[in-house]
């Protein structure tokens, strides 16, 4: 996460500052495992620089990295995997997140709330995903009235 400050990290309540579109802040639990790989990346891997960026790039001057370099980053991994995806870069990993989420049953609701979205229009773009929850709610195909 491009941007996350050592102290967006509240260890105590298991939660994580994000901070979105038009500098939009929003508390997030801080799941055991990832809360896990953080920790063990700042003991053994971040530089010992007092930066409040909590990941760095890995020469000095240890700035923190930024997003575009994260887009960069996980558009390599995804070429090298060979994976078809309309679309390259970090924002990949959200909507397929999303997708999933969909697919797991969370309501549009809930989604929408993890993605921070603003607008209940934005998370129903998912909706096309759901094609068993879509057949559900389908109407009928009219049938053709017979001639007078």
């Amino acid at each position: 996460m491009a941007g996350l400050r050592l102290a967006d990290l509240d260890w105590a309540e298991g939660r994580l500052r994000v901070t979105g579109k038009a500098r939009r802040e929003t508390w997030l639990p801080l799941p055991q495992d990832v809360g896990e790989a953080i920790l063990h990346y700042l003991h053994t891997a971040r530089p010992v620089v007092p930066r409040a960026g909590v990941f760095l790039i890995t020469r000095a001057p240890y700035t923190s990295i930024l997003s575009r370099q994260v887009s960069a980053s996980a558009e390599r991994a995804i070429r090298r995997a060979g994976i078809a995806s309309p679309s390259l870069g970090a924002h990949v990993f959200r909507h397929s997140a999303a997708t999933q989420w969909v697919r797991d049953g969370l309501s549009f609701q809930t989604i929408g709330s993890l993605l921070r979205h603003v607008d209940a229009d934005t998370t129903a773009l998912y909706a096309k995903v759901d094609i068993t929850r879509l057949r559900q709610i389908a109407l009928p195909w009219p049938e053709e009235e017979p001639p007078c």
